[in-house]
Order: C-alpha cells, then sequence, then structure tokens
C-alpha cells in the first residue's frame, strides 16, 4: 500500500519560487539598476568638488564634461547637479518595481504555504487532534506563514541588494585607493563574529517566544470556546491570572529578543563610527601628501556611511531570520506529520452500498499502547438496525469511527459489502455514511449551508425537503431570514433539538446507504426528541442502522444488539433473547427502567 504523498516544505518554497520566476528575474534586474543608482549617488557631488572647485584636470574617462567646463563653472555645476536628480528618480522608479514585484511574490508565499499546511492538516486522523491544542494550530496555519511574507519581501530583499551594494563599493573603493579601503575591510571580521555570536543567542530565545505565544494562542482558543463553563464557575479572574502569568512570560523573552537585536545595532554603531574615523583620518592625510583628491575622500566616506547602513539593517535582519528559522521548524512539524489513515492506488470507488458491516477480530488503541478494543467480531446484515450498548468507554464510538476510517485498526478486518474498507476511497466511502452524532457540530454560516453541506450543489427544493424530513421546516421558516439565517458558532443561537434537527437534514440531504446514529435525543426536551425520533424512523428506512444507544427504551425494535464491556464483545442478539440470558445486558436493562422511573 502506497502512502499518500507528504508535502514538504523545501519543496513547497521551490516550487512557488519556480512559479514566480520571471517576477524574481524582473524584480532582480530592478535591484541591479538600483544598485547601480546606490553606486552613483556620491560621484555628482565629486566632479563639482574636484573639477569645478578645486579645477583639477579631468580624467580621460570624463573628458565628455570639457564642454560645460568651457561654458563657465556655473552652467557645469547646474548641469552635474541635475545628475543628482537623475540618478534619484530612476532609484524611485526602480524601487517601485522591485518592492511591488516582491511584495507580490510574498503574499503569494503565504496563500500557498497556508494552503499546504491546511490541506495536510485536514489529512491527518483524529488521534493527531487528540493530542494538539486548535490555538497553538491555528498560530502555525496564520502566523507562522506570515513570518514568511516579512522575510522574503524585506529581509531577503534588503539583504540581497545591500550584499550587492556592498560588493559594488568595495571594487570602486578598491580601484580609487586600496590601502584606504583596507581600513574599512578590517572592521569587517569582527563585524560579521559579533553579528553571528548575537543571532545564535537571537534564534534561541525567539523559539521559546513563539512556543509561548503558540500556548497563550492556544489557552485563549480554549478558554473562549468554553466560556459558559467559566462564568458558571465564576473562574474569569482565574483565567485572567494564568492568561496575564503565560503573557508576562512572552513579553519578558520578547524583552530579551528585542534587546539583544538592539546590541546587534549598536555594536555596527561603534564600528561604524571607528571605521569613519580611521577613513577620514588616513584619506585627509593622502589629500595632503597630494596622494588623493578631497572628492575621492567624499566618495570613501559616502560609501562608508551608505555601507555600514545595510550592515546595520542585516543585524535587524538577523532577527527576523531567526524568526522565520523558528517558523520554518514549527510549520515543518506539521507537513512531516504522515496521515495515519490513506488511499492505495487502485481504491475503489463507492458509487452505492448494500449494506453488510462485518467486524472480523478486530483490535485498536489510540497510540497509548492499550488495547481499547480486543478481538471485536460482529456482522450487520442489509437493511438492519443494530444497537451498540454497554458503559461509557466500552468501545461503542471508536466502533462507529473505524468503520468511518477516522482511524486504521491494529489487527483483524472491517468489511463492507464483502470488501475490506481500507480498499474503498475514503471520500466516496464517507458521502455513503450519514452520521449524527450527540454533540450536534454546525457551522456559523446560514441554515441553507450547514444542510448542504455534505451535498455543495444541493437545490433549494433539495435542501427544503431535506429541512421538511427531519421536521426543521417550520422552526426554520419562522426566523425573519428562513434558510439565509446566520446561526452562531456550533450552532450556539439554535436550541439542543433545533441542532440536532438540523445535523439529521444535513444527513438526510446526502442519500446515504449507511446510518450511524450516536444517541440524538439524548440531550433534548421531549418535545424535540419525539420530532427526532420520528425523523430517524423515517431517514433509517431500507438502510443499514448503527445506532449508539445510552437509553435502552426501544430498543426491541432493533434487529440485533451487540453489548460491549471494556472493549470486547460480551453478547449479542435480540432485545427478547438477550433478557432471557439475563447476563449483561439483562442487568443494564433494568438498571435504566429503574434510574427512568419516577419513583
Amino acid at each position: 500500500m502506497k502512502k499518500q504523498q507528504r508535502a514538504d516544505f523545501q519543496a513547497i518554497i521551490k516550487g512557488h519560487l519556480w512559479q514566480e520566476r520571471r517576477s524574481i528575474v524582473l524584480s532582480f534586474l530592478s535591484m541591479l539598476v538600483l544598485t547601480l543608482t546606490e553606486l552613483l549617488s556620491p560621484w555628482p557631488l565629486k566632479i563639482i568638488f574636484d573639477y569645478v572647485l578645486l579645477d583639477k584636470p579631468l580624467p580621460t574617462n570624463l573628458a565628455w564634461m570639457s564642454g560645460w567646463l568651457a561654458n563657465g563653472k556655473i552652467t557645469a555645476v547646474v548641469l552635474i547637479s541635475l545628475g543628482i536628480l537623475f540618478i534619484s528618480g530612476a532609484r524611485s522608479i526602480f524601487s517601485y518595481f522591485q518592492d511591488f514585484l516582491f511584495s507580490r511574490i510574498g503574499y503569494s508565499l503565504v496563500y500557498t504555504l497556508r494552503r499546504e499546511v491546511f490541506a495536510h492538516l485536514q489529512q491527518l486522523s483524529l488521534s493527531y487532534y487528540s493530542r494538539a491544542r486548535t490555538g497553538e494550530l491555528l498560530t502555525k496555519v496564520t502566523g507562522e506563514t506570515e513570518v514568511f511574507k516579512d522575510v522574503f519581501v524585506e529581509s531577503v530583499l534588503t539583504s540581497v541588494a545591500q550584499v550587492l551594494t556592498i560588493i559594488g563599493m568595495f571594487t570602486v573603493l578598491i580601484w580609487l585607493n586600496w590601502k584606504l579601503s583596507l581600513i574599512a575591510l578590517a572592521t569587517l571580521p569582527i563585524l560579521f563574529f559579533a553579528l553571528a555570536y548575537i543571532y545564535r543567542k537571537i534564534k534561541v530565545s525567539t523559539r521559546q517566544q513563539r512556543e509561548r505565544e503558540g500556548r497563550i494562542a492556544a489557552r485563549v482558543s480554549e478558554v473562549l470556546s468554553s466560556v459558559t463553563l467559566v462564568k458558571a464557575f465564576g473562574r474569569e479572574q482565574y483565567e485572567q491570572e494564568r492568561f496575564d502569568e503565560e503573557s508576562a512570560q512572552t513579553l519578558e523573552e520578547g524583552i530579551r529578543t528585542e534587546r539583544m537585536a538592539a546590541a546587534a545595532t549598536r555594536t555596527v554603531e561603534l564600528i561604524k563610527a571607528f571605521g569613519m574615523w580611521a577613513t577620514v583620518l588616513y584619506g585627509a592625510l593622502l589629500v595632503l601628501k597630494n596622494q588623493m583628491t578631497p572628492g575621492d575622500v567624499l566618495v570613501f566616506t559616502a560609501y562608508l556611511n551608505d555601507m555600514y547602513k545595510p550592515l546595520r539593517n542585516l543585524a535587524k535582519i538577523s532577527t527576523r531570520l531567526s524568526r522565520a528559522a523558528v517558523s520554518k521548524q514549527r510549520i515543518a512539524e506539521i507537513l512531516d506529520t504522515e496521515p495515519e489513515t490513506w488511499d492505495s492506488e487502485s481504491a475503489v470507488v463507492v458509487s452505492q452500498l448494500k449494506g453488510e458491516i462485518v467486524f472480523d477480530r478486530v483490535a485498536f488503541d489510540y497510540g497509548t499502547g492499550n488495547d481499547v478494543l480486543h478481538d471485536v467480531s460482529f456482522k450487520v446484515a442489509p437493511g438492519h438496525h443494530v444497537a451498540l450498548v454497554g458503559m461509557s468507554g466500552s468501545g461503542k464510538s471508536t466502533i462507529a469511527n473505524l468503520i468511518l476510517r477516522f482511524y486504521h485498526a491494529k489487527a483483524g478486518t472491517i468489511t463492507i459489502d464483502g470488501v475490506n474498507i481500507e480498499k474503498y476511497q475514503r471520500e466516496t466511502l464517507r458521502r455513503e455514511i450519514g452520521i449524527v452524532i450527540q454533540d450536534s457540530l454546525l457551522f456559523g454560516a446560514s441554515i441553507r449551508e450547514n444542510i448542504a453541506y455534505g451535498k455543495p450543489d444541493a437545490t433549494t427544493a433539495e435542501i427544503e425537503a431535506a429541512a421538511r424530513q427531519a421536521y426543521a421546516h417550520d422552526f426554520i421558516a419562522a426566523f425573519p431570514h428562513g434558510y439565509d439565517t446566520i446561526i452562531g458558532e456550533r450552532g450556539s443561537t439554535l436550541s439542543g433539538g433545533q441542532r440536532q434537527r438540523l445535523c439529521l437534514a444535513r444527513a438526510i440531504i446526502t442519500h446515504p446507504s449507511i446510518l450511524i446514529l450516536d444517541e440524538p435525543t439524548s440531550a433534548v426536551d421531549p418535545e424535540s426528541a419525539a420530532l427526532i425520533h420520528k425523523a430517524v424512523d423515517r431517514l433509517r428506512e431500507g438502510k443499514t442502522t448503527l445506532v449508539i444507544a445510552h437509553h435502552f427504551s426501544d430498543l426491541d425494535r432493533y434487529d440485533q444488539i451487540v453489548v460491549l464491556r471494556n472493549g470486547r464483545v460480551i453478547e449479542q442478539g435480540t432485545h427478547a433473547e438477550l433478557l432471557q440470558q439475563r447476563g449483561e445486558y439483562y442487568q443494564m436493562f433494568w438498571q435504566d427502567r429503574m434510574s427512568a422511573s419516577p419513583f
């Protein structure tokens, strides 16, 4: 069996950059021209100082300017100074194209990363989500991917442009006076050693900060999703104190990171001051000896000032790069997690099922090493209605999860219509299985969208028909906006009975071959329960139905009852047969009857 291909962080980045290769080439051409304007910017001043104000003879490469000087110094100064405006105009134009193109690439990179991470998350099994924290996953999908836009647009763009500028400046400086350029070069090893040391410290601190931010997001998500419980127990102050404590730790780590970044910037400033002092001192001495011109010293100081500016920025960039390195690791943690269930290359596409379900010596655990199911075997005939009963933790919901291929059985086989469910395409298999669980899950969207979730192309007539079958049409029509009414997240603006009937309508509209119900009436009022029972009876006609039963009323209407205890099947049969055996089912049945009695 071949595993589904796993997304790779490096492959995603390379693939995206290859798709954007034209924009990258254009942006780098703009960068080259921009670098050239940076190199040319001090030269109009040098020419004015040396060859106009100080009357030094023009070199052969500037002989074409002799006509300007012949017309007088004022004309020459005006014409040469216009070069400053020309260079600035060219810099603005090409800087615009460079920034626009890189921003476009950066935003599309974030879009690609988020799409790939989200797609991969949907391929992971439920066991992954039982270990992960929702808030931290949200931080990774949104916050960590956003870091790469900032890094790509600002850090990569800035660092490449500045490295090109530094190389160009040193080339010109060596050409002007190699001895003086050595003074500037002498400061670089010290500078890079200091920055590399601080960068390692920043990287460690940044990772700790990002992890703390992830924990804060997870905590906020958890508290907000359980705000009713927090208020019911009067724990607002407790949760506030926990949040303040975790936030304070994050604040402290963030300040520490910024302090090290500031130290890196100040280090560059000190080294720059030393380099400028040595350059001006030695350059002035060379001018006094007529070995250089004042314009040459002006070019040297201008270049050094511009050169140390990018080096100072590189100190800031190191902070962003360290954050990007941490974000890469956190995103890679998701992408490196392989799906625990997958389709084979020859997976069977399900069009319709008869509904025969067979468990043959099935064992399963949730990755803890403790089996939740032990040697479970039973058979459901097509069109039969079967109830799973047992104490909490006996394995009833696990059986439903295995049928839906949310998990992969540790041992044994599960077949539907004689075919191992591992050979079915998961998506088409799940489309043939309707599920209504005890915890009604609805989205914060319109009622129409929630009902048609399993069949997005459903017509208005189909949606309304499904709602009528689920006895939901009347209360939907009573809303001012009817089927276009937006409900709260998880259906919080509806009653329990209304939520369950919408879930039933969502299952009805897909016309499933198999129906799995997790006691949909256990947490609703009697009136809603009666309507739901009617809807369920109508829905399960002609379908194989598997019901996870928490109460024992109406179990005499089922074709078969499977009794579970501690992950094992201990009894099977009809309601009458199990009562005659006077075993586990008999005891649970009478305990349920006694607890339901008003006396």
